[in-house]
């Protein structure tokens, strides 16, 4: 980068060429001599000299104000290109990227890891500039001459005084090794937490972790939760995944699993029942034509629900294809607000932890949410016989204020049907 003193002389040199100042030209002829050759193979327009650039904190959301800062990905002095990723800011939703308006070097952070910042906050200074490219590596200091064959066979045979002293040299070598772990041990620091220890660690929840229990709590106060419980036997879906899962993933490259399943069950439950698809505003009700389902995924960040919209139009390729590429987004710290705005029910899978029963908690607005369990195998009664059949219990939380009993438990039988003969879902 030029300094204030070339750019000065640099500008100089025009003045003196426009205005003719005598009185001062022999002493700027002497700075313009020594500033020259460094302005010429310099590109720049006088206007954006020295001009810095100051990067503010982005828009985010009609609904997001603020974030905290949680990570530079660059320091002061460092370089950056346009678009590169400078920062990360963490929001309750989402993370948001950042990133340079143009290539240059970062001057000053305006602000530190872990501090709240505002949308249109002044956040760090970059200098403008073209990145230098990075220097070539140094070449390898030279390695010493190798030993000829006929050196390196002398220096392997021992000299008789050598093979002498062979002896006296492993008599005592054992010595010192076994004299070592003595050493190890008096050195050692007894630093083992005594039994019964009371240590505590507080650590600082993340905005999403916040976020997410405010809107738990929120659910709790708001709606009159109730759930109810079915069992569903899983074994012909099991048997159709078990022929068609090769020729789906070689076909359409995608695993087939049993979300799918579930959630064309659902949309075609909530075709029927359509109170299990509508949602209170106000002192009114809305319903809904279409289906918008929000999966829950878990991320190390904690429970995100992207939407999968209109699985009514979709099959079950379809509905899998999407969920796929969702939950990647979601592990990767990818989702935006449009892809987790918006659902009208929810499907969470804890039997993927191997949970056996659980109640799960209603995404407000929405009006219910399925929870599934893990599969396990148990004596049932089919004809007259007991039979062992692989039995996942499923469980519907719904809101009474909008869900009458009768008409959450038909909702649930409707998609155990559904799910115990997979062909009705073709006729339905």
């Amino acid at each position: 980068m030029l300094s204030k003193q070339i750019i000065a002389v640099a500008r100089g040199r025009g003045l003196l060429y426009t205005k003719n100042l005598r009185s001062i030209a022999p002493s700027l002829k002497r700075g313009w001599d020594f500033a020259a050759p460094h302005a010429r193979t310099s590109k720049f327009h006088s206007s954006k000299l020295l001009e810095a650039i100051t990067v503010k904190v982005p828009v985010m959301a009609e609904s997001i104000t603020e974030g905290t800062l949680k990570s530079w990905s660059k320091q002061v002095g460092d370089s950056v290109s346009a678009d590169e990723e400078i920062a990360t800011i963490e929001t309750d939703k989402i993370d948001v990227s950042v990133n340079a308006p143009e290539s240059g070097k970062i001057v000053q952070l305006l602000a530190a890891e872990e501090d709240t910042v505002t949308v249109g906050q002044d956040l760090v200074i970059i200098e403008p500039g073209e990145v230098e490219a990075a220097a070539p590596p140094a070449p390898k200091a030279e390695a010493p001459a190798e030993s000829t064959p006929a050196e390196s066979k002398k220096s392997q045979t021992p000299s008789p005084s050598e093979s002498e002293k062979k002896p006296v040299e492993k008599k005592e070598a054992p010595k010192k090794e076994a004299a070592a772990p003595k050493k190890e041990k008096e050195a050692a620091p007894v630093a083992r937490p005594t039994p019964g220890s009371r240590n505590e660690t507080r650590v600082k929840m993340n905005r999403m972790r916040l976020r997410i229990a405010e809107r738990l709590k929120e659910s709790q106060n708001a709606a009159a939760s109730l759930t109810t419980f079915n069992e569903i036997d899983m074994s012909s879906l099991m048997e159709m995944r078990k022929k068609f899962k090769d020729q789906v993933l070689k076909e359409h490259e995608v695993k087939l699993g049993y979300m799918s399943a579930f959630a064309k069950a659902c949309t075609l439950a909530l075709k029927e029942i359509p109170a299990a698809n509508a949602s209170i505003e106000g002192e009114e009700i809305v319903y809904r034509d279409y289906v918008d389902l929000s999966v829950a995924v878990a991320t190390p960040k904690g429970l995100v629900t992207p939407v999968v919209r209109n699985t009514e139009t979709m099959n079950f390729v379809d509905i899998e294809k999407e969920i796929a590429f969702l939950g990647k987004k979601a592990r990767d710290g990818k989702l935006t607000l449009e892809d987790m705005a918006g659902g009208t029910f929810t499907i969470s899978n804890g039997g993927v932890f191997g949970s056996l029963y659980g109640t799960p908690i209603i995404n407000l607005p929405q009006s219910a949410v399925l929870g599934m369990h893990a599969i396990k195998e148990k004596p049932v009664v089919v004809n007259g016989q007991i039979v062992i059949r692989p039995i996942m219990v499923v469980a519907l939380t719904y809101d009474h204020r909008l869900l009458d009993g009768r008409e959450a438990v038909t909702f649930l039988v409707k998609v155990k049907d559904y799910l115990e003969d997979p062909r009705k879902m073709l006729l339905a």
